[in-house]
């Protein structure tokens, strides 16, 4: 009797998928998430989420050098695209999901078609240290400007602080 490895999918490969629950509204959790320094955490340097209706296709390269393509863009919900880092012979797929329940935002990174367990692991830890990065950024005080299209800060005396819930998924 043979067990199929965790992790592994007969149509996706290998994958792995991480979420947090805050206590920050979806619209906020977004763009702290699609902004250029939020990019620069989850994705890299130097990457500009593209205009939703031209996303499919549209090419990225981060500082570093890792390439790929957007997928898809849907604003407040879903995006979707490739991933190559320059030292992987094919890219995977990356996909972040912001999506509201009960009065709080869940937010999921899910990465699929990973070369094997290894890469796996390797990928499970690089998302867990993004996701506290990400939740880092949506509980310091920056995150208060972000309350506001204008940028305006809501309440500089006393800043929101989202709460995060860790809850990790295989």
């Amino acid at each position: 009797m043979s067990s199929t490895p965790v992790g592994l999918t007969r149509d996706a490969g290998f994958e792995i998928g991480v979420s947090r629950t805050v206590d920050a509204p979806p619209d906020r959790v977004w763009r702290s998430l699609t902004e250029p320094a939020g990019v620069a955490i989850w994705l890299g340097g130097g990457v500009r989420i593209p205009d939703p209706d031209g996303a499919k296709g549209t090419p990225y390269r981060t500082a570093d050098g890792t390439r790929g393509e957007f997928r898809s863009v849907h604003p407040v919900g879903r995006l979707r695209l490739t991933w190559q880092p320059p030292d992987r012979d094919r890219p995977s797929i990356v996909q972040l999901t912001v999506s509201a329940r009960a009065g709080r935002t869940v937010i999921r990174f899910h990465q699929e078609r990973m070369t094997g367990p290894d890469e796996r692991e390797r990928q499970r830890a690089h998302w867990r240290a993004v996701m506290d990065a990400v939740v880092d950024r949506l509980t310091d005080a920056v995150a208060d400007r972000l309350d506001r299209p204008d940028g305006t800060v809501t309440s500089p005396s006393a800043p929101r602080r989202p709460r995060a819930d860790r809850s990790p998924t295989s």
